[in-house]
Protein backbone atom coordinates (compact mmCIF):
# COMPACT_ATOMS: atom_id res chain seq x y z
CA UNK A 1 0.00 0.00 0.00
CA UNK A 2 1.48 3.37 -1.17
CA UNK A 3 0.25 7.13 -0.84
CA UNK A 4 1.45 10.55 -1.68
CA UNK A 5 0.41 13.85 -0.42
CA UNK A 6 -0.89 14.49 -4.50
CA UNK A 7 -2.43 11.65 -5.51
CA UNK A 8 -6.19 10.44 -4.37
CA UNK A 9 -7.71 14.05 -4.47
CA UNK A 10 -11.15 12.34 -4.62
CA UNK A 11 -10.77 10.53 -1.22
CA UNK A 12 -8.49 13.40 0.25
CA UNK A 13 -11.66 15.76 -0.46
CA UNK A 14 -14.24 13.21 1.35
CA UNK A 15 -12.19 13.11 3.94
CA UNK A 16 -10.84 17.13 4.69
CA UNK A 17 -15.06 17.31 4.29
CA UNK A 18 -15.55 14.91 7.49
CA UNK A 19 -12.57 16.35 9.51
CA UNK A 20 -14.37 19.93 8.94
CA UNK A 21 -17.85 19.16 9.87
CA UNK A 22 -17.20 16.33 12.82
CA UNK A 23 -20.20 17.38 14.72
CA UNK A 24 -22.66 16.55 12.16
CA UNK A 25 -23.48 13.81 9.88
CA UNK A 26 -23.35 14.23 5.94
CA UNK A 27 -25.11 12.21 3.50
CA UNK A 28 -23.90 10.50 0.53
CA UNK A 29 -25.94 12.71 -1.49
CA UNK A 30 -24.89 16.00 0.16
CA UNK A 31 -21.05 14.69 -0.38
CA UNK A 32 -21.96 13.80 -4.08
CA UNK A 33 -23.52 17.12 -4.77
CA UNK A 34 -20.71 19.27 -3.36
CA UNK A 35 -17.61 17.44 -4.59
CA UNK A 36 -19.42 16.49 -8.05
CA UNK A 37 -18.73 12.93 -7.87
CA UNK A 38 -20.96 9.97 -8.05
CA UNK A 39 -23.04 8.16 -5.28
CA UNK A 40 -20.79 5.07 -5.69
CA UNK A 41 -17.18 7.02 -6.14
CA UNK A 42 -18.70 8.32 -2.47
CA UNK A 43 -18.84 4.99 -1.25
CA UNK A 44 -16.28 3.68 -1.88
CA UNK A 45 -14.06 6.53 -0.86
CA UNK A 46 -15.98 5.92 2.54
CA UNK A 47 -14.41 2.64 2.40
CA UNK A 48 -10.95 3.10 1.88
CA UNK A 49 -11.22 5.80 4.50
CA UNK A 50 -12.13 3.29 6.62
CA UNK A 51 -9.63 0.86 5.90
CA UNK A 52 -6.92 3.42 6.33
CA UNK A 53 -8.18 3.53 10.26
CA UNK A 54 -10.55 6.39 10.72
CA UNK A 55 -13.54 5.39 12.35
CA UNK A 56 -16.78 6.82 10.50
CA UNK A 57 -20.39 5.97 12.12
CA UNK A 58 -22.65 5.49 9.34
CA UNK A 59 -26.49 6.14 10.17
CA UNK A 60 -29.82 5.08 7.62
CA UNK A 61 -31.18 8.69 6.59
CA UNK A 62 -28.52 10.49 8.69
CA UNK A 63 -25.14 9.59 6.51
CA UNK A 64 -21.44 9.49 7.74
CA UNK A 65 -20.02 11.15 10.45
CA UNK A 66 -16.02 10.60 11.61
CA UNK A 67 -15.39 9.91 14.78
CA UNK A 68 -11.38 9.43 15.01
CA UNK A 69 -8.74 10.12 12.92
CA UNK A 70 -5.86 7.42 11.70
CA UNK A 71 -3.03 6.78 13.65
CA UNK A 72 -1.24 6.43 10.33
CA UNK A 73 1.11 8.59 8.95
CA UNK A 74 -0.46 9.14 5.82
CA UNK A 75 0.49 11.58 3.60
CA UNK A 76 -2.38 14.22 3.99
CA UNK A 77 -2.43 13.93 7.47
CA UNK A 78 1.66 15.04 6.91
CA UNK A 79 1.20 18.04 4.78
CA UNK A 80 -2.25 19.56 6.17
CA UNK A 81 -1.75 22.71 7.97
CA UNK A 82 1.58 22.04 8.23
CA UNK A 83 3.82 25.61 9.11
CA UNK A 84 7.23 24.75 6.42
CA UNK A 85 7.92 26.11 3.59
CA UNK A 86 10.11 23.41 1.97
CA UNK A 87 10.75 20.05 4.54
CA UNK A 88 7.53 17.87 4.67
CA UNK A 89 5.67 19.90 1.69
CA UNK A 90 5.88 16.73 -0.01
CA UNK A 91 5.09 13.52 1.48
CA UNK A 92 4.93 9.20 0.51
CA UNK A 93 3.50 6.97 2.57
CA UNK A 94 4.42 2.92 2.71
CA UNK A 95 2.88 0.34 4.55
CA UNK A 96 6.02 -1.99 4.33
CA UNK A 97 9.14 -1.10 2.92
CA UNK A 98 12.52 -2.61 2.79
CA UNK A 99 13.65 1.16 3.85
CA UNK A 100 12.49 4.87 4.00
CA UNK A 101 16.39 5.38 3.46
CA UNK A 102 16.50 3.05 -0.09
CA UNK A 103 13.67 4.36 -1.60
CA UNK A 104 14.38 8.52 -0.74
CA UNK A 105 18.16 7.31 -2.54
CA UNK A 106 16.03 6.72 -5.58
CA UNK A 107 14.74 9.77 -5.35
CA UNK A 108 16.98 12.34 -4.83
CA UNK A 109 18.68 13.25 -7.83
CA UNK A 110 15.18 14.65 -8.62
CA UNK A 111 15.07 18.66 -7.74
CA UNK A 112 11.61 18.43 -7.14
CA UNK A 113 11.79 16.15 -4.13
CA UNK A 114 13.69 18.83 -2.42
CA UNK A 115 12.35 18.55 1.21
CA UNK A 116 9.97 15.27 0.44
CA UNK A 117 9.53 12.94 3.30
CA UNK A 118 9.12 9.31 3.33
CA UNK A 119 7.33 7.01 5.81
CA UNK A 120 6.43 3.79 6.49
CA UNK A 121 4.84 1.77 8.72
CA UNK A 122 7.45 -0.98 8.89
CA UNK A 123 10.60 -1.75 8.07
CA UNK A 124 11.93 -4.79 6.65
CA UNK A 125 15.50 -3.53 6.06
CA UNK A 126 15.87 -0.69 7.99
CA UNK A 127 19.61 0.16 9.21
CA UNK A 128 21.58 2.29 11.26
CA UNK A 129 24.97 4.03 10.88
CA UNK A 130 27.82 1.57 10.20
CA UNK A 131 25.31 -0.57 7.84
CA UNK A 132 23.97 -2.28 11.14
CA UNK A 133 20.42 -3.42 10.87
CA UNK A 134 17.58 -1.58 12.56
CA UNK A 135 14.52 -2.80 13.93
CA UNK A 136 11.67 -1.08 12.65
CA UNK A 137 8.22 -3.12 13.71
CA UNK A 138 4.87 -1.65 13.17
CA UNK A 139 4.48 1.69 16.29
CA UNK A 140 7.50 2.95 15.56
CA UNK A 141 7.94 6.18 12.88
CA UNK A 142 10.23 5.06 10.31
CA UNK A 143 10.86 8.41 8.18
CA UNK A 144 13.73 9.67 5.67
CA UNK A 145 13.39 13.28 4.39
CA UNK A 146 15.51 14.35 0.90
CA UNK A 147 17.17 17.32 1.02
CA UNK A 148 19.42 19.62 -1.05
CA UNK A 149 21.55 22.08 1.15
CA UNK A 150 23.13 24.61 -0.09
CA UNK A 151 25.72 24.78 2.92
CA UNK A 152 29.30 23.68 2.57
CA UNK A 153 30.21 20.24 2.67
CA UNK A 154 32.56 20.54 5.69
CA UNK A 155 29.04 20.97 7.83
CA UNK A 156 27.61 17.45 6.61
CA UNK A 157 28.93 15.94 9.77
CA UNK A 158 27.56 18.22 12.24
CA UNK A 159 23.91 17.56 10.30
CA UNK A 160 22.86 14.53 12.38
CA UNK A 161 24.34 16.06 15.26
CA UNK A 162 21.42 19.08 14.61
CA UNK A 163 18.60 17.01 13.27
CA UNK A 164 18.96 14.66 16.76
CA UNK A 165 19.00 18.20 18.70
CA UNK A 166 15.81 19.01 16.38
CA UNK A 167 14.12 15.80 17.09
CA UNK A 168 15.12 16.29 21.18
CA UNK A 169 12.99 19.62 20.63
CA UNK A 170 10.20 18.23 19.08
CA UNK A 171 9.55 15.37 21.53
CA UNK A 172 10.24 18.00 24.36
CA UNK A 173 7.47 20.27 22.76
CA UNK A 174 5.39 16.93 22.46
CA UNK A 175 5.79 15.13 25.68
CA UNK A 176 7.10 17.61 27.80
CA UNK A 177 10.07 15.47 28.90
CA UNK A 178 13.76 16.34 27.44
CA UNK A 179 15.28 13.70 26.01
CA UNK A 180 19.23 13.45 26.39
CA UNK A 181 21.59 13.62 23.44
CA UNK A 182 24.39 11.36 22.89
CA UNK A 183 27.14 11.59 20.03
CA UNK A 184 26.98 11.44 17.63
CA UNK A 185 23.39 11.31 16.35
CA UNK A 186 21.17 8.87 19.50
CA UNK A 187 18.20 10.32 21.61
CA UNK A 188 18.11 8.68 24.83
CA UNK A 189 15.71 8.51 27.85
CA UNK A 190 17.13 7.45 31.35
CA UNK A 191 20.25 6.20 29.59
CA UNK A 192 18.35 4.05 26.93
CA UNK A 193 18.10 4.93 23.34
CA UNK A 194 14.62 6.17 21.91
CA UNK A 195 16.21 7.81 18.27
CA UNK A 196 18.73 7.83 15.90
CA UNK A 197 19.90 9.64 12.96
CA UNK A 198 21.46 8.32 9.50
CA UNK A 199 22.92 10.43 6.80
CA UNK A 200 23.47 9.52 3.45
CA UNK A 201 25.44 12.13 1.29
CA UNK A 202 25.44 12.46 -2.07
CA UNK A 203 28.88 14.62 -3.46
CA UNK A 204 30.17 15.99 -6.86
CA UNK A 205 33.12 18.37 -7.49
CA UNK A 206 33.22 19.05 -3.39
CA UNK A 207 29.70 20.35 -3.89
CA UNK A 208 26.66 18.33 -1.89
CA UNK A 209 24.42 17.67 -4.76
CA UNK A 210 21.86 15.86 -2.16
CA UNK A 211 21.24 14.64 1.61
CA UNK A 212 19.14 12.43 2.80
CA UNK A 213 18.48 12.31 6.69
CA UNK A 214 17.35 8.85 8.21
CA UNK A 215 15.21 8.91 10.99
CA UNK A 216 14.09 5.97 13.76
CA UNK A 217 12.11 6.74 16.24
CA UNK A 218 10.50 4.04 19.11
CA UNK A 219 6.95 5.68 19.32
CA UNK A 220 5.22 2.52 20.34
CA UNK A 221 7.31 -0.48 20.33
CA UNK A 222 7.60 -3.75 21.99
CA UNK A 223 10.75 -2.98 24.01
CA UNK A 224 11.53 -6.21 25.23
CA UNK A 225 10.92 -7.79 21.66
CA UNK A 226 13.84 -5.21 20.32
CA UNK A 227 15.80 -6.17 22.92
CA UNK A 228 15.43 -9.41 22.66
CA UNK A 229 17.03 -8.99 18.88
CA UNK A 230 19.75 -6.86 20.11
CA UNK A 231 21.14 -8.25 23.06
CA UNK A 232 25.02 -8.86 22.38
CA UNK A 233 25.41 -6.73 18.98
CA UNK A 234 28.04 -4.30 19.52
CA UNK A 235 27.52 -0.89 21.57
CA UNK A 236 24.20 -2.20 22.51
CA UNK A 237 22.61 -0.20 25.42
CA UNK A 238 19.12 -0.49 25.91
CA UNK A 239 16.06 0.63 24.42
CA UNK A 240 13.57 3.27 25.25
CA UNK A 241 9.95 4.18 23.50
CA UNK A 242 8.02 6.91 23.55
CA UNK A 243 4.74 4.78 24.48
CA UNK A 244 5.94 5.03 27.94
CA UNK A 245 5.77 8.40 28.66
CA UNK A 246 2.68 9.48 30.89
CA UNK A 247 1.66 12.27 28.29
CA UNK A 248 -0.25 10.84 25.17
CA UNK A 249 1.12 11.90 22.13
CA UNK A 250 -0.88 11.25 18.57
CA UNK A 251 2.16 10.32 15.73
CA UNK A 252 1.21 13.10 13.21
CA UNK A 253 1.99 15.37 16.02
CA UNK A 254 5.48 14.51 17.07
CA UNK A 255 6.55 14.31 13.20
CA UNK A 256 5.14 17.54 12.33
CA UNK A 257 6.62 19.17 15.41
CA UNK A 258 9.96 17.91 14.39
CA UNK A 259 9.66 18.54 10.36
CA UNK A 260 9.21 22.37 11.78
CA UNK A 261 12.01 22.38 14.25
CA UNK A 262 13.96 20.38 11.62
CA UNK A 263 13.58 23.35 9.09
CA UNK A 264 14.07 26.10 11.70
CA UNK A 265 17.54 24.36 11.78
CA UNK A 266 18.20 23.48 9.11
CA UNK A 267 17.89 27.50 7.86
CA UNK A 268 20.86 28.03 11.03
CA UNK A 269 23.02 25.40 8.76
CA UNK A 270 22.40 26.98 5.56
CA UNK A 271 22.97 30.56 6.79
CA UNK A 272 26.50 29.24 8.63
CA UNK A 273 25.15 30.10 11.83
CA UNK A 274 26.14 26.59 13.78
CA UNK A 275 27.00 28.01 17.08
CA UNK A 276 24.09 28.28 18.44
CA UNK A 277 23.23 24.71 17.22
CA UNK A 278 26.46 23.66 19.31
CA UNK A 279 25.36 25.28 22.05
CA UNK A 280 21.64 24.38 22.13
CA UNK A 281 23.34 20.53 21.36
CA UNK A 282 25.63 20.77 23.89
CA UNK A 283 23.21 22.05 26.73
CA UNK A 284 21.28 18.60 26.37
CA UNK A 285 24.15 16.22 25.72
CA UNK A 286 24.61 13.63 27.85
CA UNK A 287 28.10 13.11 26.50
CA UNK A 288 29.96 16.29 27.49
CA UNK A 289 31.94 15.78 30.45
CA UNK A 290 31.75 12.51 30.84
CA UNK A 291 34.65 9.66 30.60
CA UNK A 292 34.42 7.58 27.53
CA UNK A 293 35.68 4.87 25.30
CA UNK A 294 35.85 5.35 21.89
CA UNK A 295 36.48 2.76 19.00
CA UNK A 296 37.50 4.50 15.82
CA UNK A 297 38.57 2.42 12.53
CA UNK A 298 41.87 2.33 13.86
CA UNK A 299 41.92 2.99 17.52
CA UNK A 300 40.92 2.67 20.77
CA UNK A 301 40.32 6.00 23.34
CA UNK A 302 39.72 6.05 26.55
CA UNK A 303 39.47 9.72 27.65
CA UNK A 304 36.80 12.51 29.18
CA UNK A 305 34.70 14.28 26.62
CA UNK A 306 34.99 18.03 26.45
CA UNK A 307 33.30 19.55 23.64
CA UNK A 308 32.23 19.01 19.66
CA UNK A 309 33.62 21.39 17.39
CA UNK A 310 32.61 23.58 14.68
CA UNK A 311 31.75 20.10 12.32
CA UNK A 312 30.45 18.17 15.30
CA UNK A 313 33.63 15.89 15.84
CA UNK A 314 33.62 15.06 19.75
CA UNK A 315 37.04 16.57 21.37
CA UNK A 316 37.89 13.62 23.80
CA UNK A 317 41.21 14.82 26.35
CA UNK A 318 43.10 11.63 27.23
CA UNK A 319 46.54 12.08 29.75
CA UNK A 320 46.36 16.14 28.53
CA UNK A 321 46.26 15.05 25.02
CA UNK A 322 43.16 16.40 22.66
CA UNK A 323 41.63 13.74 20.39
CA UNK A 324 39.64 15.01 17.26
CA UNK A 325 37.20 12.34 16.58
CA UNK A 326 35.13 12.58 13.54
CA UNK A 327 33.38 9.05 13.91
CA UNK A 328 33.12 5.83 15.86
CA UNK A 329 31.21 3.97 18.60
CA UNK A 330 31.29 5.46 22.19
CA UNK A 331 30.60 4.37 25.49
CA UNK A 332 29.88 6.12 28.48
CA UNK A 333 32.02 4.98 31.44
CA UNK A 334 30.63 5.41 35.11
CA UNK A 335 33.81 6.70 36.51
Amino acid sequence: MIYNSFDNPGLVKILTFLQTHNTEYLSGQDLSDVLRISRVAVWKHIKKIKELGYTIESKQKLGYKLISNSNLLLPWEITSNLKTKIIGQQAYYFDTIDSTQNQALKMADDTSHNGSVIVASKQTGGRGRAGRKWISPKGGIWISIILQPKFDISITTLFPIASALALSIAIEKTFSIKPELKWPNDLTIKGKKVAGMLVDVSLESNRIENLVLGVGINFDVNVKQIEKSLKGTPNFYGVATLSEQKKKVKPIQLVQTFLVELEKIYKLLNAKQTKRIIFEWTSRSSTIGKNVELNTVDTKIKGKAIRIDEDGALMVSENSKEHRIIAGDIIHMSK
